[in-house]
């Protein structure tokens, strides 16, 4: 088969199409033929040698894909040869092939085609896990969403207003927080101008956020803990800010606030099957009610990974860029 390898850490240059080796299932694994996989901000760093897929995973990237079963590996059931699937990967997407723990496996949404699925894996399971599972965003508290645009932020301000919460965003431009807003984001901060904890506190009379979904890490730490009600949670995603910061611990103590970090990556399979079987339950029936959709970008072919990742890299994009195969 072919796979974008990556012969040397680089620019979006280094994306080299080339064949590879074809990938055999193994005990309870599926092997999936690849027609789309979508662009994360991880695919960048490992393009760049800065964030290694863990042991035993493809070497080369895509977190997420959308395709067709070829072939059941031992000890599979519930799934069929020729069924339309999407996937949560620890690497892998950009290829032909991919052979992907069952437990990782979505059907593809009715209604939807294989590049807006592909779209969806990683976003969905990253949200639901931290900001319901981990953060428990409940109807009528306010959550604010850092890269409300990106393609996290664009599906956490639906799934957000989908279980009757308020959504606060920021982002870099007038015309990206339209979008938000079109999404049902109501307080809307453009952080090239605008100081987000003076405008959510503003925006509600002083008590602050319940919960906030964080992209920076360290750049943020201290303003997302001023941020936050009593009782808030800080479920930081990314460190796109740093990865060091001072951490106020009087200020957490007297808002008996929480601060969580994860990544979706490197967890054991086990924890990976839970969160896809919780997306499963929870936010499929809004995709395929139309109350939660993906938000695709633009759609590229797979040999031009390299503007793909040009796109991705510069922020000139709102929610996901898709690569078909």
């Amino acid at each position: 088969m072919r796979a974008i390898t990556i012969p040397e850490p680089g620019g979006p240059d280094a994306l080299v199409w080339a064949e590879v080796p074809d990938p055999q299932p193994s005990e309870g694994e599926v092997l999936v033929e690849v027609a789309a996989t979508a662009v994360n901000r991880a695919d960048l760093l490992q393009r760049q040698g800065f964030y290694d897929p863990p042991p035993g995973a493809p070497p080369y990237p895509g977190l997420e894909c959308a395709g067709r079963v070829k072939a059941l590996g031992p000890g599979v059931s519930g799934w069929s040869v020729g069924d339309e699937v999407c996937a949560l990967l620890a690497g892998g997407g950009y290829a032909e092939q991919v052979v992907v723990p069952a437990g990782q496996l979505l059907p593809v949404p009715k209604g939807l085609d294989m590049a807006a699925a592909a779209a969806l894996p990683e976003v969905t399971c990253t949200v639901w896990s931290n900001v319901f599972m981990i953060a428990h965003l409940r109807p009528g508290e306010t959550l604010l969403v850092h890269g409300g645009s990106s393609g996290i932020g664009t599906m956490a301000i639906q799934l957000a207003k989908a279980v009757g919460a308020r959504v606060a965003v920021t982002a870099g431009s007038a015309d990206k927080l339209a979008r938000c807003a079109e999404l049902g984001a109501d307080i809307l901060v453009n952080y090239r101008d605008q100081d987000f904890v003076q405008e959510v506190r503003k925006a509600t009379d002083g008590k602050g956020v319940d919960v906030i979904l964080d992209i920076m890490g360290a750049k943020y730490l201290g303003p997302n803990v001023k941020a936050l009600a009593t009782n808030g949670r800080l479920a930081i995603i990314g460190l796109q800010g740093g990865a060091k910061g001072e951490l106020h611990l009087g200020a957490l103590l007297t808002k008996r606030a929480a601060v969580t970090a994860t990544s979706l990556r490197g967890r054991p399979l086990a924890e990976k099957a839970s969160i896809v079987a919780a997306v499963r339950e929870h936010v499929w029936p809004l995709i395929e009610n139309g109350r939660v959709k993906p938000i695709v970008d633009r759609t590229l072919p797979i040999t031009e990974a390299a503007e793909a990742h040009r796109v991705v890299d510069a922020s000139s994009h709102v929610g996901k860029v898709v690569l078909t195969v």
